[in-house]
């Protein structure tokens, strides 16, 4: 249920590295525990630096609003524009269309220290 090459935090986001960027979202857990997502505030913005864990945004759904925190630090290189007239493509592609930030790594072990597929999984609170 979740993709193994990428690696997740415990607030339910999620990275995916290709070179020296990581693609950032939230995993389809965080999604559907938020039920159908009718908002995405993206306040920072392409050139901004971020640190790891610091809030860059809120995700607004018919049931709750959460913050958006980076499981990485670094430049902020894309913001997922889509999302401000498509915020659903969390909910249907949380993984791929939904994603929300690609940031230049400046720390890569960072993304070695975050939580793998299996262990984020067994983190989970059981049914």
């Amino acid at each position: 249920m979740y993709p193994s090459d990428l690696r997740y935090s415990k607030e339910h986001e999620w990275a995916r590295v290709d070179g020296a960027r990581a693609a950032v979202g939230i995993t389809r857990f965080a999604a559907d525990q938020l039920g159908d997502v009718v908002y995405v505030d993206l306040t920072r913005k392409v050139g901004d630096e971020i640190h790891q864990f610091d809030a860059f945004g809120t995700v607004e759904s018919v049931k709750a609003a959460s913050d958006l925190f980076s499981p990485v630090s670094g430049r902020i290189a894309r913001v997922n524009e889509q999302l401000a007239n498509q915020p659903e493509l969390v909910n249907q592609d949380p993984y791929g269309q939904g994603w929300m930030l690609e940031v230049e790594l400046s720390d890569p072990a960072e993304f070695d220290a975050l939580l793998g597929a299996a262990d984020y999984e067994a983190s989970l609170p059981s049914d």
